[in-house]
């Protein structure tokens, strides 16, 4: 055997540790690295605070909701007093009769955060509980918070009264006195899809003067 002098031996290194001495450079060189497993956590963690987020403002939003329509106030309904009489025709105390036409504003007062929508109905005018005329309140939609002024003709008459009646006394005094009911049926709206049926009734005596062809009173 030939001796090399002055030649420098190194130890043998083991393959496995060669390549874990290489792979602790890689992970040197990339940086610290997140396991799957944690990733994967923070992304449950996230969405499970969404979804839950997400649940509260739903629960939130049926609770004011449900509270709104609970608190749906019936909408008011009156008879102007602002009435233009075009045809005025009494009789005398005698002659007990009378043939009124007149124009009239029907006002529907909508107190809702929505709008309130109703259908067309009749407007019966009486008088001493005898019908003497009607008008139809046409289809329309008070607004939020509004009222809705809705210009109507009416035409009444002595026509169908029996005799019995106190009209004549009435007309000696200088006064006609006529009563005015409407129903009205509709849904107020919330948010164009949460609707609640609401009827609102007119009630209304309407005195009017012979003398100034004017209304006296008007009380709903």
């Amino acid at each position: 055997m030939v001796d090399r002098p002055n030649q420098q031996v190194y130890p043998l290194v083991p393959v496995a540790d060669r390549q874990f001495s290489r792979s602790d450079e890689n992970i040197e060189d990339s940086g610290p690295l997140t396991p799957d497993h944690v990733l994967r956590r923070k992304k449950r963690i996230k969405l499970a605070i969404y979804i839950s987020a997400f649940v509260v403002f739903e629960i939130m939003v049926i609770l004011v909701f449900a509270l709104v329509l609970m608190k749906a106030r019936t909408p008011k309904v009156r008879l102007g007093t602002n009435v233009t009489f075009q045809n005025f025709k009494i009789g005398t105390q005698a002659r007990p009769s009378f043939d009124l036409s007149f124009t009239a504003q029907v006002r529907v007062k909508n107190t809702n955060f929505g709008p309130y929508k109703f259908d067309s109905t009749n407007a019966t005018f009486m008088y001493q509980g005898v019908t003497v005329g009607q008008v139809t309140i046409p289809k329309h939609t008070a607004g939020m918070r509004s009222t809705k002024k809705v210009t109507v003709t009416v035409n009444v008459n002595s026509n169908a009264l029996p005799s019995t009646t106190k009209l004549g006394s009435e007309l000696g005094a200088g006064v006609l006195t006529l009563n005015c009911h409407a129903k009205l049926k509709g849904k107020v709206v919330f948010m164009l899809m949460m609707k609640k049926k609401k009827s609102a009734e007119m009630n209304c005596t309407m005195t009017v003067d012979s003398s100034t062809k004017a209304v006296k009173s008007m009380i709903c």
